[in-house]
């Protein structure tokens, strides 16, 4: 049995940002349109090191994808000189279900959040927006990043961080980078970083909301990608109550994420203030922004279609191109 390994390299190297926000949109679509199996992810904890582990399989009916990914998220790495977030992607074939490929997970993880973003942004942001803020300075807020400047003409983009010093070597390594503005600057506060931005996104592990809505203008768009757990809040219940909310799933949104929870279990919004799920708008099923001040926000907590979904087309360009390596098992 042949397997490839694709490394990070190969994986980006195979699914540039434009290809992967097409990709996600592809996704999102088969996923709302009830075209593809996807299981709640498997949660397992890891408390002495507040860590979790989750297992993510999906399967795709009209594309054919075929995975399960396995990723951990530990933010005490960080203290040890670790990335935050270890993941492996295994593709298998929807004939025969063969193993065909082991991807290195973190990198897709990356690449296929901020394509999310990047494909929310394209549907939702304002057409002619030129501003976006960054909450976070880990390895998905660099992707949120490229994924709105590769969709939308950014020319001046803010990056904010209680890690001061991570959030400057994001500045100066991606300053003026492929679609990044050369004007990119380091926000000294969260008001400072959101007062401008047209589009916002947020990349964090906070437990707590990282601006106000007093901070925002009308007709920002934001991605709010980071809480992934009922006690994480990156967006505060105002925010949210104020704004047209589109999620990735709703069911997954509704058993995991603090950002919708929260304000539900204050009585401050409904179930029913969940507007839409992105693949319904992309299947014209919904609509999504009718205003040039709307609010709009998109909320994800990160589904199995995307990684399967990215996965799959990395791999096929991965063949064409002759990258990564065949190990026989």
């Amino acid at each position: 049995m042949l397997i490839r390994v694709l490394t990070g390299t190969d994986i980006r190297l195979a699914l540039p940002m434009r290809e992967a926000v097409e990709a996600m949109k592809a996704a999102y679509g088969q996923f709302s349109a009830g075209r593809a199996d996807v299981p709640l992810r498997t949660r397992v904890a890891s408390p002495r090191a507040e860590g979790v582990t989750l297992f993510m399989p999906a399967s795709l009916f009209d594309s054919g994808d075929l995975a399960v990914k396995t990723v951990s998220v530990f933010p005490r790495n960080q203290q040890h000189g670790l990335p935050t977030i270890h993941a492996l992607v295994v593709v298998l074939s929807s004939d025969t279900g063969a193993p065909l490929a082991v991807l290195e997970g973190a990198a897709l993880t990356a690449l296929r959040t901020g394509a999310a973003a990047g494909a929310a942004t394209d549907l939702l942001a304002p057409p002619g927006a030129r501003s976006m803020a960054v909450f976070g300075s880990g390895v998905q807020a660099r992707t949120q990043l490229e994924a709105v400047c590769t969709v939308r003409p950014i020319e001046r983009a803010w990056v904010y961080s209680l890690d001061t010093g991570g959030a400057q070597a994001m500045v100066d390594e991606l300053r003026g980078q492929g679609p990044i503005p050369q004007d990119l600057s380091l926000a000294g506060s969260p008001s400072e970083a959101a007062a401008e931005a047209e589009v916002i996104c947020t990349a964090t592990t906070s437990l707590t909301p990282v601006f106000a809505f007093q901070d925002i203008h009308s007709g920002v768009h934001i991605n709010a990608v980071g809480s992934y757990t009922p006690e994480m809040q990156e967006i505060d219940s105002e925010t949210v109550a104020h704004a047209l909310v589109v999620v990735d799933s709703r069911e997954a949104v509704l058993a995991e994420t603090g950002d919708l929870l929260i304000p539900l279990r204050e009585g401050i919004i409904r179930e029913s203030h969940l507007h839409a799920e992105l693949g319904e708008i992309i299947n014209g099923d919904k609509p999504g922004r009718t205003a040039a001040g709307q609010l709009t926000l998109f909320k994800s907590v990160g589904l199995a279609v995307q990684d399967a979904v990215a996965a799959g087309r990395a791999l096929a360009r991965a063949a064409e191109l002759g990258l990564g390596q065949t190990v026989e098992l």
